[in-house]
């Protein structure tokens, strides 16, 4: 399989650079990966598509203000972003960067009222590196809303709070869980009075989703492993669920990775917390484990996250529906309109 053969032409003003201005007010594509049947609704007409009993699972993870501008002693300044945390490094006076413009090993920068020094240079463009403050309490104070290049503008205050789900908890991504961003607390509680039930677990997003594939042939691309938790809650209603024929609705691809990279021990184990390293790569061919249904956004091309979606849809089907999304002039990527496969 070739990655250019999972491509579509996207207008570029369709890609969304601002949120809507009401959470939730966004548009839903509706697909039915059997039929190929296509309807469009809202966003919240998510509670019409869902059956009592099924089970919807939400990552909780919170985005870290992860982009930081830092100025060495020359006065030349640099850009860092802090990249998703994982369990083996939470000593927060240490953090792994992307950087953009060459540094050396040995510099130091000031970020602020903070000094951090380059540990290690590595030969993909991360690099260590090393403060006496908490890069996190450093982070919170001076960095800024780590926005996909696509959003051709500078983060705003209103990315605070809108480039984040309404029920994030868990600090440690440096991308938003995009599928999840419209869905409300309101939205929340009317699906729980529906009958539909509600489970959290936890991602770190990171470059496991947004670095792009670079190989030709996609079982060469390697995925960069990303770190998860499944609370034992979480595990017991996956496997009641999944005894009593109710679907698992994977709100994002984030959810998706998660529960697909982790179907062994969540269907054959003891209803335990999970946690680990999710490096899992979901490309057309896949038989998915867990996963019935999926909410999530619409995709650029050639990625990984396109073809996940791809392999749980079928890619021909897939791009009937992105061409019909464009036709009907939708929002794509993080800030865009959504999509519900099942």
């Amino acid at each position: 399989m070739n990655i250019n053969d999972y491509s579509y032409d996207l207008p570029e003003e369709l890609i969304a650079q601002h949120p809507p201005k009401i959470r939730g007010d966004s548009r839903l594509l509706v697909l039915n990966k059997e039929s190929g049947k296509i309807i469009h609704e809202t966003y919240p007409d998510i509670e019409h598509e869902l059956n009592p009993g099924d089970l919807v699972i939400l990552n909780n993870t919170r985005v870290i203000k992860a982009r930081l501008l830092a100025t060495n002693l020359a006065g030349k300044e640099r850009e860092f972003l802090l990249l998703e945390r994982h369990e083996h490094t939470l000593d927060t006076h240490h953090w792994k960067v992307l950087y953009r413009r060459k540094i050396h090993q040995g510099e130091v920068y000031n970020i602020g009222n903070a000094r951090v020094k380059i540990e290690a240079v590595y030969n993909n463009g991360i690099a260590l590196i090393s403060s006496d403050s908490n890069l996190s309490e450093v982070s919170e104070q001076y960095g800024s809303v780590p926005l996909p290049p696509y959003m051709k503008r500078q983060a705003s205050h209103e990315d605070i709070k809108r480039y984040q789900t309404e029920f994030a908890k868990e600090s440690g991504s440096v991308a938003a869980p995009t599928a999840s961003l419209n869905f409300t607390n309101e939205l929340k509680e009317r699906l729980e009075r529906k009958g539909v039930q509600i489970a959290y677990l936890t991602l770190h997003v990171g470059l496991g989703t947004f670095l792009p594939i670079r190989s030709d042939k996609l079982t060469d691309h390697v995925m960069h492993s990303e770190y998860y938790e499944v609370p034992a809650e979480t595990v017991r209603l996956i496997q009641e669920a999944k005894q009593t024929g109710h679907r698992v609705v994977a709100i994002g691809t984030t959810v998706t990775r998660t529960l697909e990279y982790a179907h062994k021990e969540i269907t054959e184990g003891p209803a335990t917390m999970l946690s680990g390293e999710a490096d899992i790569f979901i490309y057309p061919g896949y038989n998915f484990k867990i996963v019935d249904a999926l909410l999530t956004n619409f995709h650029a091309p050639s990625t990984t996250v396109l073809m996940l979606t791809a392999a749980f849809t079928g890619w021909d089907k897939l791009k009937t529906a992105y061409m019909a999304a464009v036709d009907e002039r939708y929002s794509f990527f993080s800030y865009g309109d959504s999509m519900f496969i099942h």
